[in-house]
């Protein structure tokens, strides 16, 4: 038979089993984490952009400029006082460079650009605001035209 001993033995054994199958399902959270896991938050500036591209109008300011109609023109502004011009006025190719003039408030420039069959042009502007201007352009036959900046 089982001695008494043998019988307290058996009963711990068979508590201490009973007890770890009862814990094999749960765990332990904590209710206060001692240490915050907080991700910190980084905010990233847009990159400014490198460059803006207006789309500006010539129209006829006189009878040598009249034949011609109104003419499309593309200044590209690098945002560093300078950028490039390009036009097509009666099938020839003029391309070249606006600038800000550094003696005015940063709103006054020219632009010049050189034809492909040997013609020039030159203009003068004032930027309204960052995105609107008017000015004036002359070729070199004599054409004169107003010029609008922007949309």
């Amino acid at each position: 038979m089982f001695s008494f001993a043998s019988l307290k033995r058996r009963a711990v054994l068979a508590g201490m089993a009973l007890g770890a199958t009862a814990l094999t399902g749960c765990y332990v959270v904590p209710v206060h984490p001692a240490h915050s896991q907080m991700v910190p938050t980084v905010y990233a500036a847009p990159a400014p952009p490198a460059s803006m591209t207006f789309a500006a109008r010539l129209y006829p300011a006189n009878d040598a400029a009249a034949a011609y109609g109104m003419v499309n023109a593309v200044v590209t502004n690098d945002l560093n006082g300078r950028g490039s011009f390009s036009t097509i006025i009666n099938g020839e190719n003029f391309t070249g460079e606006a600038t800000r003039l550094a003696t005015s408030s940063s709103r006054e420039g020219v632009a010049n650009g050189a034809g492909n069959r040997g013609s020039y042009i030159n203009c003068k502007y004032q930027m309204n605001s960052a995105t609107l201007g008017t000015g004036h352009c002359r070729l070199s036959n004599g054409a004169q035209f107003t010029m609008h900046v922007g949309s």
